[in-house]
């Protein structure tokens, strides 16, 4: 992108100097300076040591003062330690996606730096091309071929031209917005368009130096310069928690995407500078290693342009690079949360222990309830303030005994209770689930699960029932002290179980021993998992397919790299 910071030029004895812009009347001289030198690396107190020291002057008298207010108009000079006039070839990696004799088109890798700077007078991708592409040595000035920039940490296409000719041509054309540039970002939730609530929009804010922050740069009311982009949402994780983002821009203001996106609440992942906040508290409720995003989340993916020289239409379409890739494949990663049905004696709490024995999260509903009925607990409350103390007395939890005397003797009574319940049970489960979405499986034994329809709600993605033979699972329900009419009752109050199988993805069968069914959990749990790796692989070739499958790279050139 390119910069809208002071520029300058350097003379042979390596003074740099600059007139200080109207727009910058009332800035200190050692922000000005720190704004100029801003992508050579040199400090805040570097810059002040060198005022101090004698190296800057304004009109051609020495300022030794860092709080200099400047009026605007003046000449500034600083002498610094700048690079050598001769660009120093490197013999380092170049991943070229296209070159010919006019301009050539490379894959920048992030963590490197597009040109030489005082600061970083080696070690640059400029020093790389002067090795692999020796006629950008012909050309003048400290940055020979660059047309446009993007930032030390973003990845992907950017384009150099090999001689000044064309240098000047495209430089023309980014100017005048002929060149279209797009790019992915991983950004913080899920953007939405506050007039259409649209998952795209255009951002249309003017950006200059934060006035809060002279290092950042910040959407601002007065004195910036105008920035246009369009951002539209490809994709979002399951949780909502982020989002990747196509977003083409207009202008190339320094740090644009970032900033727009951060000005709509929607700051790139890794920002350390207009992200910071929200990248800490995603790492503190995600539990991830901040390795997982080591850098803002942003690729220069898409890159047209008309060929200055040969008048072709150029199209390039780059895939990100593996962290990128890691990051959302990580965010794409779910819980199975795994809901287990079955008829009253047919063994759900025994497979659930079989489960949670094997390390897989387990939450019960009868559990959950027994601690609802607790005195003064959330059910205990509705139903004492519902029904009268005779169901939930001082003191004491609720009467479940009275409670499911009521619930036989009338449907409507049953139903009430139903109603006051279900709703505090499925909170408690949702916050079990949000307490266990780390883990690859999760499970809750819901008798009522498909009765209440929760798996067509998706409160649970997978329904597994288990199956034992009526007279076995009776048996079972006798040597608990179940009566006939006890069993009925509860029966009557389920679908059958063939209905209830008929919703399962999995049926466990329960005919057998303890330790068959134990086998039986140890299987589940293999089909569960091959399940869970399908449906993940599956996701990830939808995304890939989303920078993939661009439409327009088969025109003009169709120079697609991926």
């Amino acid at each position: 992108m390119q910069s809208d910071r002071p520029t300058g030029d350097v003379s042979e004895n390596g003074v740099w100097s600059a007139v200080v812009p109207r727009t910058m009347a009332g800035e200190r001289l050692d922000v000005f300076l720190s704004s100029a030198f801003k992508d050579g690396g040199l400090s805040r107190s570097k810059i002040q040591s060198l005022i101090k020291s004698g190296s800057a002057s304004v009109d051609g008298e020495v300022a030794r003062k860092p709080k200099l207010k400047l009026s605007g108009g003046e000449t500034i000079a600083l002498t610094v330690d700048l690079p050598s006039a001769e660009l120093a070839p490197e013999d380092a990696p170049l991943d070229v996606i296209h070159a010919d004799e006019h301009l050539v088109v490379v894959n920048k890798p992030w963590g490197l730096t597009v040109h030489p700077a005082p600061a970083q007078p080696s070690g640059t991708l400029v020093n790389r091309l002067a090795h692999h592409f020796p006629a950008i040595m012909s050309m003048e000035g400290e940055r020979p071929g660059v047309v446009h920039r993007i930032d030390k940490d973003t990845s992907g296409l950017l384009l150099v031209a090999l001689d000044e000719k064309t240098r000047l041509a495209l430089s023309a054309a980014f100017a005048g917005r002929d060149v279209d540039k797009d790019y992915l970002a991983i950004v913080h939730g899920v953007p939405q368009d506050e007039s259409s609530g649209r998952q795209t929009g255009t951002i249309d804010a003017p950006i200059g130096r934060d006035p809060k922050s002279k290092t950042k740069m910040a959407v601002v009311d007065k004195g910036g310069r105008e920035a246009l982009s369009e951002w539209e949402v490809l994709w979002s994780s399951p949780d909502g928690q982020a989002s990747l983002v196509r977003v083409h821009i207009y202008t190339g203001r320094t740090h644009q995407i970032r900033v727009h996106m951060a000005h709509i609440g929607h700051p790139l992942m890794g920002d350390a500078i207009y992200g910071a906040r929200q990248h800490k508290e995603w790492l503190r409720d995600s539990g991830h290693d901040a390795s997982l995003a080591p850098r803002q989340m942003l690729h220069a993916w898409r890159l047209g342009f008309t060929h200055p020289e040969t008048e072709q239409d150029m199209r390039f379409v780059l895939e990100p690079p593996e962290d990128f890739r890691r990051l959302l494949f990580t965010l794409a990663r779910t819980t199975v949360r795994v809901g287990v049905v079955g008829m009253p004696g047919c063994g759900k709490s025994a497979l659930s222990g079989f489960l949670r024995e094997a390390g897989v999260p387990v939450f019960s509903a009868d559990d959950a309830v027994a601690a609802l009925y607790e005195h003064g607990e959330d059910g205990w409350t509705l139903v004492r303030r519902r029904f009268g103390e005779e169901f939930a007395p001082d003191g004491e939890p609720v009467a479940k005994g009275r409670l499911f005397a009521g619930m036989r003797q009338s449907e409507d009574f049953r139903r009430e209770v139903l109603d006051i319940v279900h709703p505090l049970v499925q909170h408690r489960l949702e916050e079990f689930w949000a307490q266990h979405a780390d883990a690859p499986v999760a499970v809750a034994e819901v008798p009522l699960l498909v009765e209440g329809g929760w798996d067509e709600r998706g409160i649970v993605d997978m329904v597994v029932g288990v199956h034992c033979p009526e007279a076995v699972r009776r048996g079972r329900l006798e040597d608990r002290g179940w009566d006939e009419a006890t069993m009925a009752a509860l029966e009557a109050w389920q679908w059958s179980e063939a209905d209830k199988l008929a919703r399962c993805a999995h049926v466990v069968d329960n005919s057998g021993t303890l330790d068959d069914l134990h086998a039986e959990a140890q299987r589940l749990l293999q089909r569960i998992d091959a399940d869970r790796r399908a449906d993940e692989e599956r996701e990830h070739q939808r995304i890939m397919a989303l920078w993939s499958g661009d439409k327009d790279a088969s025109a003009g050139a169709d120079a697609t790299a991926s």
